[in-house]
């Protein structure tokens, strides 16, 4: 795994539960705000993706992205973790 990668999932892995970033932000975290797209085609390739939480990330524009398992669980995920935190609060 490259440096670059290692520090996209570690910027993903700080993520809150319940809580979405974009790209960007995930780009900005690691130092490089211009490579969110390069932060992208890395969580694509997650091989930990229940581990390292990409489904998190999100595009900038709102929409969800993609994800591997589709996008449609990648959403519901999201909606899940969203309820299970306002129910914990």
């Amino acid at each position: 795994m490259t440096d670059f990668e290692q520090d996209v999932f570690k910027a993903v892995l700080a993520i809150p539960f319940g809580d979405v970033r974009t790209y960007k932000w995930v780009a900005c975290r690691i130092g490089r705000p211009k490579a969110y797209r390069a932060v992208a085609n890395v969580l694509a390739k997650n091989p930990y993706p229940l581990l390292v939480p990409c489904h998190r990330v999100v595009r900038s524009d709102g929409d969800y992205g993609g994800y591997l398992f589709g996008s449609r669980a990648k959403k519901n995920l999201i909606k899940l973790e969203k309820k299970i935190k306002d129910m914990i609060k």
